[in-house]
Protein backbone atom coordinates (compact mmCIF):
# COMPACT_ATOMS: atom_id res chain seq x y z
CA UNK A 1 0.00 0.00 0.00
CA UNK A 2 1.35 3.36 -1.01
CA UNK A 3 0.27 5.60 1.87
CA UNK A 4 0.97 8.90 0.11
CA UNK A 5 -0.96 7.83 -2.98
CA UNK A 6 -3.94 6.82 -0.81
CA UNK A 7 -3.70 10.05 1.20
CA UNK A 8 -3.64 12.20 -1.92
CA UNK A 9 -6.49 10.19 -3.49
CA UNK A 10 -8.64 10.82 -0.42
CA UNK A 11 -7.72 14.53 -0.58
CA UNK A 12 -8.91 14.60 -4.20
CA UNK A 13 -12.20 12.87 -3.25
CA UNK A 14 -12.79 15.47 -0.53
CA UNK A 15 -12.17 18.23 -3.09
CA UNK A 16 -14.55 16.61 -5.59
CA UNK A 17 -17.33 16.47 -3.00
CA UNK A 18 -16.70 20.18 -2.36
CA UNK A 19 -15.03 19.78 1.03
CA UNK A 20 -13.86 23.21 2.12
CA UNK A 21 -10.26 24.14 2.92
CA UNK A 22 -8.79 20.64 2.91
CA UNK A 23 -5.33 20.37 4.40
CA UNK A 24 -2.89 17.55 5.03
CA UNK A 25 -0.61 17.75 8.05
CA UNK A 26 2.50 15.56 8.12
CA UNK A 27 2.81 14.52 11.77
CA UNK A 28 5.71 12.11 11.36
CA UNK A 29 8.21 12.68 14.14
CA UNK A 30 5.76 14.91 16.03
CA UNK A 31 3.38 12.31 17.46
CA UNK A 32 2.93 8.54 17.58
CA UNK A 33 -0.85 8.88 17.10
CA UNK A 34 -0.67 8.83 13.30
CA UNK A 35 1.52 9.93 10.41
CA UNK A 36 -0.99 12.25 8.75
CA UNK A 37 -4.10 14.29 9.47
CA UNK A 38 -6.40 15.25 6.65
CA UNK A 39 -8.72 18.04 7.82
CA UNK A 40 -11.61 19.56 5.88
CA UNK A 41 -14.94 21.09 6.61
CA UNK A 42 -18.36 20.76 5.08
CA UNK A 43 -21.13 23.31 4.76
CA UNK A 44 -23.41 21.52 7.25
CA UNK A 45 -23.85 18.13 8.93
CA UNK A 46 -25.40 16.56 5.83
CA UNK A 47 -22.41 17.68 3.76
CA UNK A 48 -19.96 16.38 6.39
CA UNK A 49 -21.68 12.97 6.28
CA UNK A 50 -21.54 12.99 2.47
CA UNK A 51 -17.80 13.67 2.65
CA UNK A 52 -17.38 10.81 5.12
CA UNK A 53 -19.44 8.48 2.92
CA UNK A 54 -17.28 9.30 -0.11
CA UNK A 55 -14.05 8.68 1.82
CA UNK A 56 -15.36 5.42 3.31
CA UNK A 57 -16.39 4.23 -0.16
CA UNK A 58 -13.01 5.09 -1.69
CA UNK A 59 -11.14 3.36 1.10
CA UNK A 60 -13.36 0.30 0.79
CA UNK A 61 -12.40 0.17 -2.90
CA UNK A 62 -8.76 0.18 -1.75
CA UNK A 63 -9.63 -2.70 0.65
CA UNK A 64 -8.79 -0.53 3.65
CA UNK A 65 -11.10 -0.63 6.66
CA UNK A 66 -11.11 2.13 9.26
CA UNK A 67 -9.88 1.21 12.72
CA UNK A 68 -12.65 3.40 14.07
CA UNK A 69 -15.28 5.90 12.98
CA UNK A 70 -16.58 8.48 15.43
CA UNK A 71 -19.16 11.25 15.24
CA UNK A 72 -20.94 10.07 12.11
CA UNK A 73 -24.44 10.07 13.58
CA UNK A 74 -24.22 13.72 14.71
CA UNK A 75 -22.21 14.85 11.68
CA UNK A 76 -20.57 17.85 13.34
CA UNK A 77 -17.14 16.19 13.53
CA UNK A 78 -16.58 12.86 11.83
CA UNK A 79 -13.29 11.17 12.60
CA UNK A 80 -12.10 8.35 10.33
CA UNK A 81 -9.05 6.58 11.76
CA UNK A 82 -7.05 4.50 9.31
CA UNK A 83 -3.96 4.13 11.47
CA UNK A 84 -1.43 5.87 9.21
CA UNK A 85 -3.90 8.71 8.61
CA UNK A 86 -6.75 10.22 10.58
CA UNK A 87 -9.35 12.15 8.66
CA UNK A 88 -11.22 14.94 10.41
CA UNK A 89 -14.37 16.16 8.64
CA UNK A 90 -16.08 18.98 10.52
CA UNK A 91 -18.69 21.64 10.13
CA UNK A 92 -17.18 25.09 9.69
CA UNK A 93 -18.30 26.06 13.19
CA UNK A 94 -16.60 23.03 14.76
CA UNK A 95 -13.43 23.60 12.75
CA UNK A 96 -13.28 27.25 13.75
CA UNK A 97 -13.83 26.30 17.40
CA UNK A 98 -11.25 23.49 17.68
CA UNK A 99 -8.48 24.94 15.45
CA UNK A 100 -6.87 21.53 14.83
CA UNK A 101 -4.28 22.99 12.47
CA UNK A 102 -3.02 25.32 15.20
CA UNK A 103 -2.72 22.50 17.74
CA UNK A 104 -0.13 20.84 15.47
CA UNK A 105 1.85 23.98 14.59
CA UNK A 106 5.07 22.00 14.07
CA UNK A 107 3.58 19.86 11.33
CA UNK A 108 4.49 20.28 7.68
CA UNK A 109 1.64 20.95 5.28
CA UNK A 110 1.62 18.60 2.31
CA UNK A 111 0.35 19.72 -1.07
CA UNK A 112 -1.14 16.84 -3.05
CA UNK A 113 -0.06 16.32 -6.61
CA UNK A 114 -1.49 13.36 -8.47
CA UNK A 115 0.31 12.26 -11.58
Amino acid sequence: MDQIRILFTVFKIVEQIKGENPIILDLQGITVITDYFLIANGQNTIHVKALADAVLKQMEEENITPQRVEGYREGRWVLLDYGFMVIHLLTKEARDFYHLEQLWHGAKILTPTLA
